[in-house]
């Protein structure tokens, strides 16, 4: 799979509402995961969205999910770029490049969701989000 940036959309436990409504405006597949599919089935929150991606037929991306329980929800700041691939070595250069002379909220290791992921914002104040998954065969 060859990396892909797009915007990364942080919700305040309407996920799954805005993104359906994003289908319905760009058409397209959409897959919803939640906290509990992940591994949090007894959680107050498994039922929120973890992660989504819509991929429409004009070629957007769009991706996002519910603000887990400890994390902070701020309106007109809820967005991070996000970088993802299969391409170890392509993508930890961009996270060291991003990271460096930044603030790094969740360090680049594997997740329990089985890839490598990290947080950070960069020094120009931009939030990231690197996802490195298993190469595709």
């Amino acid at each position: 799979m060859a990396s892909r940036l797009n915007p990364y959309l942080s919700f305040d436990g309407d996920a799954r509402q805005a993104l359906e409504f994003y289908k319905e405006v760009f058409g397209g597949t959409l897959a919803l995961n939640t906290f509990g599919e992940a591994g949090q089935p007894d959680a107050p929150f498994a039922d929120q969205i973890m992660h989504a991606l819509l991929e429409t037929p004009s070629g957007f991306t769009l991706m996002g999910s519910d603000t887990p329980p400890g994390m902070e929800h701020t309106p007109g700041s809820n967005f991070s770029v996000s970088l993802s691939g299969d391409d170890d070595a392509e993508l930890r250069g961009y996270w060291e490049k991003l990271s460096e002379g930044g603030t790094v909220a969740v360090p680049l290791e594997k997740q329990m969701w089985g890839d490598v992921f990290g947080m950070c914002t960069d020094r120009f104040g931009i939030p990231w989000m690197v996802n490195i998954g298993a190469p595709q065969n």
